[in-house]
């Protein structure tokens, strides 16, 4: 692994005095510990809101070789939910159903496993990404900064309710963050040596990230290019055509890889990409301009020759997430909605979601690798606060889908890994048993939120957030589709509610649910009665359900629905 750059003990390498079977174990506990609590939750929650869609459309892929459904995302994590649900013997029947979440649905309840057994397989299939994210994050903390900063940067990552609630249901999001710190990681590892196998290992990376979700090419290219400009900044003493003849054949090697597996994931179905009377097609438009000769050309070649599904649909995926981010989300913030969004959002998401000691200590320890690594002119030093910076101000400026902390889920590992730096820093430079106590009681209160916010770590606040953080945030970061619909059962029956109103935003099949008889409710309709309304409903139309606002409600079933006994 070589010697750590940079000694955060004032000269000891921390590395030299930690006993190197921990070196190994500590890690693949707390890898084990994280898996454990995932799984833990799977029988607590129904299907979140993207769940169906997510397992649908890896599953057709698998099946049939298409790619049907929400296609502004890449397939990878898709792929590796629906894989086992595809051995457990879940298949498409008939002509796939034209809406993704009612497909998966399908697949949910009429599949020849339970819906539990389907719903658990595709979970599973989530855990190899956060385990890569730990390992990812391992190595690049123990390569430049010593094993007892890299365990302290697992267990703050491990600790993190949100990256938990996240790992344990079918979303992109934890796999996307992994990848991307696996690529970063890697980039700074061929900053180091730009050889052949560097750059395959970066290209191979990259293309795996991308093709998990759209946001890692603009996380991975504005931490890539402000890494790039600081290393040049530094070494700008060197000739520019050495530089150039170090680094750009492996480079082409890393583009053309990471494009291959962009292209490869999609698997090996040909298709023609326009029909033969050269009907418009926005993927080739893409691909090769809007007129002129490469256009011509590729719609004659395209319209005869079956090309790789892949040349499809990344473009369309391009596509997809820029039609998204410029038509905007409906998004809530602070008891407003807006369909453009806030560039406030995620600064307000991260203050409120973040466990308060690894806010702290991680924005001090980045801040504290800044200093040193701008004084001392070393780009590994700098690295994770240049990432975190370049990558929360893109979001900030150019994002419009405002829908939820999960879309800035890369801070946290790097958030991690400042308040490892800043921890073991703090722990050796202060030797007082006062300062050493405060920083141990930072640790514990971190670890200890592990099982205060058990097991709803999805929708876990911190103490900024007040009694009532639904009226910050809501939309997946406290309720994602009513998932605390079992636990409504479990009361509605222990209540012996005959029958009651729903005010319900997800994708449950209700009618296949254990509920008594429900009339769902509709904005602007008061009644009388039992009445459940899940945070996303109720938030995201006051207007329509504002006169609810006058009673008090009986429970808060779970962190996401409200019930009230109406009278």
């Amino acid at each position: 692994m070589g010697v750590p750059i940079l000694s955060l003990t004032n000269g000891r390498h921390p590395q030299m005095r930690w006993p190197t079977r921990w070196s190994l174990a500590a890690p693949a506990l707390l890898g084990v510990l994280a898996c454990t609590l995932c799984i833990s939750t799977y029988n607590i929650f129904g299907n979140f809101w993207d769940e169906p869609e997510h397992i649908a459309a890896g599953l057709v892929l698998i099946d049939r070789g298409e790619y049907r459904y929400d296609n502004q995302h890449p397939p990878l994590a898709r792929l590796a939910a629906a894989i086992g649900p595809y051995l457990a013997g879940t298949r498409i029947h008939g002509e796939p159903m034209p809406i993704g979440e009612a497909e998966g649905r399908d697949l949910l309840y009429n599949s020849p496993a339970s819906y539990d057994t389907i719903l658990t397989l595709a979970r599973l299939g989530m855990l190899p990404f956060l385990l890569l994210l730990l390992a990812a994050s391992w190595l690049w903390v123990r390569r430049w900064y010593g094993v007892p900063t890299a365990l302290a940067t697992l267990v703050f990552l491990v600790s993190t309710p949100v990256i938990l609630g996240h790992a344990a249901v079918v979303a992109l999001d934890v796999p996307v963050t992994a990848m991307t710190v696996l690529t970063l990681y890697l980039l700074l590892r061929w900053f180091q040596s730009p050889g052949i196998a560097s750059g395959l290992r970066l290209g191979l990376a990259a293309g795996l990230a991308f093709a998990t979700k759209m946001s890692a090419v603009p996380f991975i290219g504005v931490a890539a290019l402000s890494l790039i400009a600081l290393r040049l900044l530094w070494v700008a003493r060197a000739p520019l055509p050495w530089l150039l003849s170090q680094r750009v054949g492996s480079a082409a090697l890393a583009l053309l890889l990471t494009m291959a597996v962009m292209v490869g994931i999609y698997g090996p179905n040909l298709v023609y990409l326009t029909t033969p009377d050269l009907a418009p097609s926005p993927a080739l438009d893409f691909l090769s301009g809007h007129h002129g000769v490469v256009h011509d050309l590729a719609y004659r070649f395209a319209a005869r020759v079956r090309l790789p599904l892949g040349l499809l649909m990344v473009p369309t995926n391009f596509l997809g997430v820029e039609w998204h981010n410029e038509h905007g989300h409906l998004s809530f913030l602070l008891g407003r909605t807006d369909l453009d969004g806030w560039w406030y959002f995620y600064l307000v998401a991260l203050a409120v979601k973040t466990p308060l000691p690894l806010l702290l200590l991680g924005l001090a320890g980045l801040g504290m690798l800044a200093v040193r690594g701008w004084r001392e002119h070393n780009v590994y030093l700098l690295a994770p606060s240049a990432c975190f910076v370049s990558i929360l101000a893109f979001c900030c400026l150019y994002s419009h889908i405002n829908i939820g902390v999960r879309h800035v889920l890369i801070a946290y590992p790097l958030l991690a890994i400042g308040a490892g730096c800043a921890l073991c820093s703090a722990w050796e430079q202060w030797r007082a048993p006062l300062a050493r106590g405060a920083l141990a009681g930072l640790m514990l209160w971190q670890v200890a939120i592990l099982g205060f916010a058990y097991p709803d770590y999805l929708a876990y606040f911190n103490p900024l957030a007040g009694d009532h953080p639904e009226h910050i945030l809501v939309d997946s970061d406290l309720d994602w589709g009513g998932q605390d619909l079992r636990r409504l059962e479990q009361v509605l029956a222990a209540r012996g509610v005959s029958q009651f109103w729903f005010g319900y935003k997800g994708t449950a099949d209700l009618a296949r649910e254990a509920l008594p008889p429900y009339t769902l409710l509709k904005p602007n309709q008061p009644v009388s009665g039992w009445v459940a309304i899940t945070m996303l409903t109720l938030q995201e139309n006051q207007a329509g359900y504002g006169w609810l606002a006058h009673y008090r409600p009986v429970q808060r079933v779970g962190k996401s629905i409200e019930l009230y006994d109406i009278p």
